[in-house]
């Protein structure tokens, strides 16, 4: 029998809030037309590229059925993370704020599970389904529609009280629950996020070109276009510079709950060398439990390399030589004689001319030659 609705509502308002969320609310589950079509407008202009996506996922996200058959409301859950970043010494790489403790979709994911089993006793059924960044729901825009906040020109959900650093989540139930309305609030003529943006990946227009986002740069498991990487500066994981600089998540400060501080400062600060050497064991000891488990060693030590190259720290040459020399990843080799050509000292250049003759793979040879010129 299903209980009374009201009281379920308030259940799973009180209970997401006593488990850390920092705001909950309720949005009806209709197909939304609007999202779906400004979805398949970023995949047909090539912003989301590297995804693999295309209209089906657009289709499928803007439809919560697809999470749960005879879905009537979602409820959508905000649980900040913002917390004080490590201090952080010269040659040592950035990583986005969400990756820093361990991976938040488990945690995000047992708050989900706790919450929804609790609807589900009191409505004496399994009425609902869950949804944590894995599976293709429009999370943000739901969120928006339930006045969880707005979605700002660097394209993140922001939350008047906990600004853009929150994780999102969703309990998609079949039952009929009072819906809350949305905020009528937008980001105005406010551009610090567009300004701020290293890689120009913002349009201003609440869009964004993925394909030259930072975040997205460093995930991708293929060389990252030359063109870019002396934009990417120091970050090896992910990028908070639009949020940083977001006028009210400045003003949310770092309220993060201390499960989401760093899980040790390898995962927020690391040391661009070490970073730059790291083999799949230590890899999986060190960042297997993180958000940046599922990319493998080689990304990051791409990365690292790339970072070394901007540093343009001579100090850092026979790292990346031996990277170029020894580094069993085609790609980490290039990107690692990228980063002696940015540099461009006397034993980087050497280095380069040395390893062109000896390189075996076409791909890298054809870095360092660029790297030469």
């Amino acid at each position: 029998m299903i209980g009374d609705r009201a009281a379920i509502k308030r259940l799973a308002v009180e209970r997401a809030k006593a488990m850390g969320a920092g705001e909950v609310r309720v949005v009806d589950a209709r197909d939304d037309a609007e999202t779906r079509e400004r979805m398949r407008a970023a995949f047909e202009r090539g912003d989301f590229v590297t995804w693999g996506y295309g209209d089906d996922y657009a289709r499928t996200a803007a439809s919560p059925q697809h999470v749960l058959a005879g879905a009537r409301s979602i409820v959508c859950i905000a649980i900040p993370y913002a917390t004080p970043a490590p201090a952080r010494p010269p040659l040592h790489g950035r990583v986005s704020n969400y990756a820093w403790s361990l991976d938040y979709h488990r945690r995000v994911r047992a708050l989900l599970a706790d919450v929804a089993g609790a609807i589900d006793r009191a409505a004496g059924a399994p009425v609902t389904a869950i949804a944590c960044d894995t599976k293709p729901i429009a999370e943000r825009a739901f969120a928006a529609r339930a006045g969880l906040g707005w979605i700002g020109k660097h394209t993140n959900l922001i939350s008047p009280s906990h600004g853009s650093f929150v994780f999102l989540g969703e309990i998609v139930t079949t039952l009929e629950l009072e819906s809350d309305a949305p905020l009528r609030k937008t980001c105005g003529s406010c551009v610090r996020c567009v300004e701020g943006c290293p890689t120009g990946a913002l349009r201003g227009d609440y869009t964004i070109d993925a394909s030259r986002c930072i975040a997205d740069l460093t995930q991708r498991t293929d060389p990252i276009p030359r063109e870019l990487r002396a934009l990417i500066g120091d970050w090896v994981w992910g990028c908070d510079i639009c949020q940083i600089v977001c006028p009210p998540t400045q003003r949310a400060g770092t309220r993060g709950s201390p499960a989401f501080l760093p899980h040790e400062r390898s995962t927020a600060a690391p040391a661009l060398t070490e970073l730059l050497k790291l083999r799949s064991g230590e890899f999986k000891r060190r960042y297997a439990r993180t958000a940046m488990g599922w990319r493998g060693a080689a990304v990051l030590r791409r990365n690292a390399a790339i970072a070394l190259g901007n540093a343009l720290d001579r100090s850092s040459v026979p790292a990346l030589t031996d990277a170029v020399r020894g580094d069993p990843h085609p790609m980490v080799r290039g990107a690692a004689a990228w980063a002696l050509g940015r540099i461009g000292s006397p034993p980087a250049i050497e280095a380069l001319h040395e390893c062109e003759r000896a390189e075996p793979d076409s791909t890298v040879r054809e870095e360092i030659t660029a790297a030469l010129l």
